[in-house]
């Protein structure tokens, strides 16, 4: 875990962070939560709402909502609001100069911090708007022949799902879904699938690190390992990961992987990257055309046209945010709002939960379901009656009510919840 030393370091080095942004409420949240974190370990810091309370201060969110829909979007804190904002009054100073000249150039600013935080080379490192910008270079973009196959689930994120769907109808390849229970039985599990699944003309296999409908876990270094031996290449969705759980790239091994930051990292929305080991950038097609001097630069899939710098300059902050908590309390913290809620309706009559307890395959993201009851139904009951907001997943398998609280969410509010779906168990929907 870096020391505040380090943090502050970074906030400053290579004209990442100007001083400005670190307004004195900014100085003093971070002062007031490293005093009540002390020497305690993440575990230990999980439920101290005096510490969270310090960090829930950082943000400008509206509290008569509950918003437990973090999966889809999560609010930026107040310092990535200011920086976006500051990055986009200097661009229209004198727009073509100053945004083409100063503010865009800071990009490599940020190349750099995500790479040092994903564990890569900055020049694998490409700063894409979201996950499905970031997926669609490769997918679109790798070299399949007719008759190729793709293996997949049925629990990948939908418009993944399209982009190959899309291939098959254009190029004529295959796609080919598995499907695994929820939660699943373990890891080894997950990997068998895969493996028993594949034909022989798998060339591409395609999941993700943690799955949008349930938030299960894969394992995904033993996956691609499994998958390169057998000359399969491994496209890794890390849409709902990346700064959800501390992991690094030497953890995956992958060749691709592709995520949003405007999730768990709580950047500006329209933010994500791409990463592409180096040795494969030039065998993928950038999404928008780009000249063959760019050939084997990671950053041909940023050719996107004209497009505003404030957003992906403001990650800067994200990043510094992030690790001023500390990555490993995060998760920490994620998993005890988590364990908060599933815990008190575990063993109820109706109730199914679609999401492990085990802290190896899933984080804070989770789905719970009622044997009777519509996700959708339950979903506006909460929202009408409790202001809650949640979303209803309906997959051909199961269906239920994805729970995504985030690090400014209140024990309060994770009760409330709880409470509301004890009422709905007992009385309905009435």
């Amino acid at each position: 875990m870096p020391s505040r030393r380090d943090f502050f370091g970074r906030l400053f080095a290579g004209g990442i962070l100007a001083p400005p942004a670190l307004t004195n409420d900014w100085l003093g949240i971070l002062e007031n939560a490293g005093r009540f974190a002390g020497r305690r370990t993440p575990a230990e810091m999980a439920g101290d709402e005096d510490f969270w309370q310090e960090i829930q201060r950082a943000f400008t969110v509206d509290r008569t909502i509950i918003n437990l829909n973090n999966g889809g979007v999560s609010p930026s804190p107040r310092v990535v609001q200011e920086a976006m904002a500051r990055y986009l009054a200097i661009s229209n100073e004198a727009t073509a100069y100053s945004m083409w000249q100063l503010v865009e150039p800071q990009v490599e600013s940020v190349r750099r911090e995500l790479a040092r935080v994903f564990g890569c080379d900055p020049e694998e490192m490409a700063i894409t708007r979201n996950a499905s910008e970031a997926l669609e270079n490769v997918q679109l973009g790798m070299r399949l022949q007719p008759g190729d196959e793709v293996l997949t689930t049925n629990q990948d994120y939908g418009r993944m799902l399209t982009t190959w769907e899309q291939r098959a109808r254009r190029d004529g390849i295959t796609l080919r879904r598995i499907s695994f229970p929820v939660p699943a039985p373990g890891m080894a599990d997950l990997v068998g699938r895969f493996e028993r699944a594949i034909g022989p003309r798998t060339k591409v296999i395609h999941c993700c690190h943690v799955t949008n409908l349930t938030g299960q876990i894969f394992p995904i270094r033993d996956i691609v390992h499994m998958a390169r031996a057998r000359g399969i290449q491994v496209v890794v969705d890390g849409a709902h990961a990346f700064a959800h759980f501390p992991f690094q790239h030497a953890d995956l091994d992958c060749d691709y992987y592709g995520t949003s930051l405007h999730k768990w990292l709580l950047a500006p929305v329209g933010t994500g990257f791409l990463y592409v080991r180096r040795e494969k950038i030039r065998d993928i097609w950038p999404l928008m055309a780009a000249p063959p001097s760019m050939d084997d630069n990671i950053r041909k899939f940023e050719e996107i046209g004209t497009h505003p710098a404030a957003n992906h300059n403001a990650i800067a902050e994200a990043i510094a945010f992030h690790e001023g908590i500390g990555a490993e309390r995060k998760i920490e913290r994620l998993r005890y709002l988590r364990d908060r809620w599933m815990r008190r309706l575990e063993g109820q009559p109706r109730v199914q939960l679609f999401t492990s307890f085990d802290p190896a395959m899933a984080g804070g993201l989770a789905t719970v379901g009622v044997e009777g009851i519509e996700p959708a139904a339950m979903a506006d009951w909460l929202w009408k009656n409790r202001r809650i907001f949640v979303t209803p997943i309906v997959h051909e398998e199961y269906r239920g009510l994805r729970v995504t609280p985030n690090v400014y969410t209140r024990i309060q509010e994770v009760d409330t919840f709880a409470e509301s779906m004890e009422r709905i168990l007992r009385q309905g929907l009435a």
